[in-house]
């Protein structure tokens, strides 16, 4: 499959995609478009796919994808490996960051940015530059550099820390799984403003969340509902208020049967 895709500009596109989980369908045929520019939110309720879909999408072995199809300008996605799918583009924020005894913060950081350069084309001055600038925004203090991946941080910090990783490898898409859960409202704002002034118009982001209070830094461009592993609703940043006024009981009764 070639691309069509003007220079500058990309598209993640997901047609029928179905995936389970230890033999139990979970994704029931996900059509979804993600544009370079855009911000997408999907929303649902617990259960309904938000987060098996980011997982099938960067490789998970525990999420089986059972048929469908998931390209980026134009490359085949399910055919990559892992670490192809990062290389290509593609960057997954954890709902649950784990920790990594003995490896640095720093070291993870730089490690990954050279998996994406070559001895010619990194810059260490820009990276040293950019860091201490993202270390600001996020309001994360420089000592966190030393100690190990997300070894004793608090849940804020370990989700700080995830789009510090965002903002390190300047990915096509960040898909970013509820990075506003257990925050506080200080917290939510640093990580929403931080995202918002890391868009730019040749990435995308697909921010999955159940509540409003983010996306006021983030200000959706689209915005999707999932109800048991379909899209069931999509709509414009209005459908955000409507979702919380009304819950999600409401969609339900509207969902399509899986093809």
């Amino acid at each position: 499959m070639t691309s069509d895709v003007p220079a500058g500009k990309h598209t993640l596109e997901i047609r029928g995609l179905k995936a389970e989980v230890a033999g139990k369908e979970i994704l029931k045929g996900v059509n979804l478009t993600l544009r370079s520019g855009e911000i997408t939110a999907l929303m649902g309720p617990n259960g309904s796919g938000k987060s098996t879909l980011a997982y099938a999408l960067m490789g998970h072995p525990k999420y089986k994808v059972t048929s469908g199809s998931v390209h980026l300008d134009g490359q085949d996605v399910l055919a990559m490996p892992v670490d192809q799918r990062s290389r290509a583009g593609l960057f997954l924020g954890f709902q649950y960051p784990q920790e990594v005894s003995g490896l640095s913060l720093s070291k993870f950081l730089w490690t990954s940015y050279m998996q994406r350069h070559t001895a010619e084309t990194a810059d260490t001055v820009a990276y040293d530059r950019e860091l201490k600038t993202h270390l600001g925004y996020l309001g994360i203090d420089e000592a966190l550099l030393k100690r190990s991946l997300n070894e004793g941080f608090s849940g804020g910090e370990k989700k700080r820390n995830e789009v510090l990783q965002m903002a390190t490898l300047h990915p096509l898409f960040s898909i970013l799984d509820e990075p506003d859960s257990g925050l506080d409202i200080d917290a939510v704002r640093a990580v929403g403003e931080t995202v918002a002034k890391l868009h730019n118009p040749g990435s995308g982001v697909l921010l999955i969340t159940h509540y409003q209070r983010i996306l006021k830094y983030l200000r959706p461009d689209r915005v999707h509902v999932m109800v048991e592993g379909q899209i069931a609703l999509s709509g414009g940043r209005e459908l955000v208020e409507q979702l919380e006024a009304k819950g999600y009981d409401w969609v339900r009764v509207g969902v399509a049967p899986a093809n």
